[in-house]
């Protein structure tokens, strides 16, 4: 159920963090990997025995013309497309939020999410699987995280759409929803802080956390799963943990 030798891969962002982790589990069991990113990732591709090409998510000729060059690359029609490059900045409060910063986020979590999901059905196979990162920011707000929490959100809502859209080729579509990941995107001292106080698990993920996920829903084992948006987040959306309790009151319960 969980075998995934042979097929191939598409995975943007894929050359550092989560993007890379789910590259490597893939071909570490036999998948042939494609990475797409805007950053050089040929020597981090060849590493892994995979290779890469260059990919602009904010443009859809880039993301297209990415998709077909994958797909010739590897010889066939792709089983797996990983849609994965973002884009975590933090900004200030809506009403202090400049343009700039709107379009660096939405070109990024929001367009690139569309532009593959538009693109990646003319090179897939019936029966494949397409897996976008979104975020618990998707349902926890986080202060001056508005632009990133409302993309990672859109997400969610493509994710259901596509899965509508493309059922009719079994093609499956699901989303991850990673919580607070130690990954260049953040600092591992503010992951470990908050971690400690808002996630059952009082930790950060790690990528490897994370690439787990990614397997399961490339495999037979999901196949029935579709539309869905997987909360992988150390148990932050559980409540309030005893550590946050004793942090806010002084005491590990709840009052009352």
């Amino acid at each position: 159920m969980f075998n995934l030798e042979g097929k191939r891969a598409f995975v943007t962002g894929g050359s550092s963090g989560i993007g890379y982790a789910v590259a490597t589990a893939y071909a570490e069991r036999g998948v042939r990997v494609v990475i797409a990113d805007i950053a050089d990732a040929s020597h981090a591709a060849a590493k892994i025995g995979a290779s890469y090409v260059h990919c602009d998510v904010s443009d859809e000729d880039s993301v297209a013309g990415a998709l077909r060059a994958a797909s010739d690359l590897l010889e066939g029609l792709l089983d797996i497309v990983v849609l994965n490059a973002g884009v975590g900045d933090v900004g200030p409060e809506l009403k202090d939020t400049d343009q700039a910063l709107i379009e660096k986020v939405t070109k990024i979590n929001y367009w690139g999410v569309v532009y593959g999901l538009k693109h990646a059905g003319a090179v897939m196979n019936d029966g494949a699987s397409i897996i976008s990162t979104s975020s618990m920011a998707a349902f926890i707000n986080v202060p001056g995280a508005a632009i990133y929490s409302a993309s990672k959100k859109a997400v969610v809502s493509l994710t259901e759409m596509a899965a509508l859209e493309l059922g009719n080729r079994s093609i499956r579509v699901n989303c991850v929803c990673p919580g607070y990941t130690d990954t260049a995107m953040g600092s591992a001292e503010e992951g470990r802080a908050i971690c400690e106080a808002f996630t059952a698990l009082g930790r950060p993920a790690t990528v490897d956390d994370m690439s787990g996920v990614y397997v399961f829903l490339a495999a037979d084992a999901s196949r029935y799963m579709t539309g869905q948006a997987l909360k992988v987040d150390g148990g932050w959306s559980c409540g309030p943990t005893s550590a946050l309790l004793e942090r806010i009151t002084g005491s590990a319960t709840a009052p009352g």
